[in-house]
């Protein structure tokens, strides 16, 4: 399963058993696999302080949830036409999303715990501000390219009434620069090319006779050429009218056609560009943020691969791939860790509220084996941790108030702190 429970109880020697039991029951039974989530000592500052910052965090929290589903999202759309390999593609510090949550370590230098917590989440709500600037402005370019070639290549479709004929029609197709002679584009039914024949040099006079000829068909008629003389034209319409023939207002302009193609041929080149350039020159350093390690240490699983690869390093790895598309996996990448350390934070800080001073509690990754095995889980959490409720009853904060991460309702409420973690982005 892609869902993780985040929990913490107080680090005193009774709560350090229940968590031993509540390892030994959930092994036991296969309900989830357990692994300690470290989170660094910060500097608590008030309990007014941490109240606060328990409200800012959970908007932060949703807004970060909210912002990496829409840019994987984004890397679904540029890979359109590859995307059963999207997920290699949605990677946290070059390692897929499991393996960085289940092995998370906090990035003392990008997020340093010595800083006030206040600092250490405006860091993070400046950090993931400016990636949704940057992507929305970068994924406006790209829709408003796929909304041209959209309606460009809309001109090549439909019937001969609509379509545009500048991919289907030649120069030899007509007579021009001439003073008195003009061709023109009929369209003719199916079912009304002998009447065509027939009768086209006789729709009016001075048509050039035997000048017609069968250019393209679909399914309903076909688009023939007739040439006449200027004079004429109004009269010939009319006439055509008269016997169904549609005349097709078009003139051939060389020049305008090219421009037509060059432009198809253009935003075709620059869309597919934004997912892989093989011959173009990319710009390097497309990251929205300076190069930066996030040390990731296998925990028990020597044989997965080391992680800590620089953006750069990264970067170079996709030398073949488009701008959009590296940009994307580069601070896809930055916001998920950014995300996780929110995760951190909001459980730092409930955990303080809840279990009081001095800071001492453990937090423990929780990954369910099975959908249908949760409510079994929960069961056993909440029997485990039934003797906290006095203690957060009398905590400092009125367990009556909603606060953020705690779920707290007049029908459901967990003695521990606990968060929800959901790696399903493409849900």
């Amino acid at each position: 399963m892609s869902e993780f429970w985040l929990i913490s109880a107080p680090g005193d020697k009774e709560n350090l058993q229940a968590l031993e039991r509540m390892n030994a029951v959930t092994s036991k039974s296969n309900l989830s696999y357990n692994t300690k989530f470290s989170i660094p000592d910060f500097k608590v500052g008030t309990l007014d302080s941490l109240v606060g910052l328990s409200d800012e965090l959970g908007k932060l929290d949703t807004f970060a949830e909210s912002l990496i589903k829409r840019m994987a999202q984004s890397v679904v759309e540029v890979m359109e036409d590859a995307k059963g390999k999207v997920p290699e593609n949605l990677l946290a510090n070059g390692v897929d999303l499991t393996s960085f949550v289940t092995h998370f370590e906090w990035d003392m230098a990008k997020y340093p715990a010595k800083q006030p917590l206040a600092s250490v989440v405006d860091t993070l709500e400046k950090q993931l501000a400016q990636i949704e600037t940057d992507l929305k402005s970068r994924t406006a370019a790209y829709n408003t390219l796929k909304t041209n070639l959209e309606n460009l290549e809309k001109k090549s479709m439909g019937n001969l009434f609509t379509r545009t004929l500048s991919d289907i029609v030649s120069k030899d197709d007509f007579v021009l620069d001439s003073e008195y002679l003009i061709t023109l584009l009929v369209i003719v039914p199916k079912p009304s090319y002998t009447q065509w024949q027939k009768t086209y040099e006789s729709l009016s006079d001075m048509v050039v006779p035997r000048s017609t000829k069968l250019i393209t068909e679909d399914n309903e008629g076909g688009l023939f050429t007739v040439t006449l003389f200027r004079k004429v034209i109004d009269d010939f319409k009319t006439k055509a009218k008269e016997n169904k023939f549609t005349v097709r207002e078009f003139y051939y302009d060389e020049k305008e056609i090219k421009r037509e193609r060059e432009e198809l041929s253009r935003l075709l080149s620059d869309k597919k560009q934004q997912y892989q350039t093989s011959c173009v020159a990319l710009k390097k350093g497309s990251s929205t943020f300076p190069d930066h390690k996030v040390k990731v240490t296998p925990l028990g699983n020597p044989d997965r691969p080391a992680a800590g690869q620089t953006d750069r390093e990264r970067e170079s790895e996709g030398e073949g791939e488009g701008p959009l598309l590296r940009w994307l996996k580069v601070n896809f990448s930055e916001a998920f860790i950014a995300w996780i350390h929110i995760k951190a934070l909001r459980v730092f800080v409930e955990s303080v509220l809840r279990y009081g001073l001095p800071v001492n509690f453990q937090a423990v990754l929780l990954q369910p084996h099975k959908k249908s095995s949760t409510k079994r889980l929960r069961e056993v959490l909440n029997s485990v941790f039934r003797h906290l409720d006095q203690v957060a009853a009398a905590s400092v904060l009125d367990a009556s108030v909603e606060i953020p991460g705690l779920q707290l309702s007049s029908h459901d409420y967990f003695p521990y702190v606990y968060f929800h973690i959901d790696l399903g982005l493409l849900d």
